[in-house]
């Protein structure tokens, strides 16, 4: 079984197509305007941006939590928390064994919280 689609509240199709293509670094997939919907492939997953959706809390891999927080920030996105060490992977159960685990929580163009995760060597 593989986690084919995630929705998320959208009200302005265009200011959050600006938002995930820059996030994201990809063009969105799709987009169906009316009835209002709007995909990007994740990883495999669709991203579904709905104006009918409820919020949905989003996290998201990137190389290095520290460097896309500065760069996000730089582009005028709100920074809810800043990059933290959550844990250390023991085994590889959640994750890769031996690295740390990363979040920082940021703000999409629709007022979403988005998580941002990266594995990194511990320092």
């Amino acid at each position: 079984m593989e986690l084919l689609q995630v929705a998320q509240h959208a009200e302005d199709l265009d200011r959050a197509e600006r938002f995930y293509e820059a996030l994201l670094g990809t063009p969105a997939a799709a987009r169906f305007d009316p009835p209002g919907l709007l995909f990007f492939v994740v990883g495999g997953t669709r991203l579904l941006l709905d104006r009918l959706a409820p919020p949905a809390l989003l996290y998201l891999t990137v190389p290095d939590v520290r460097t896309r927080v500065t760069e996000l920030r730089a582009e005028g996105v709100a920074v809810e928390s800043e990059p933290h060490v959550i844990f250390t992977h023991r085994d590889d159960t959640l994750g890769p064994a031996g690295l740390t685990e990363w979040h920082a929580f940021v703000r999409d163009s629709e007022g979403n919280l988005v998580g941002l995760v990266s594995h990194l060597p511990a320092d």
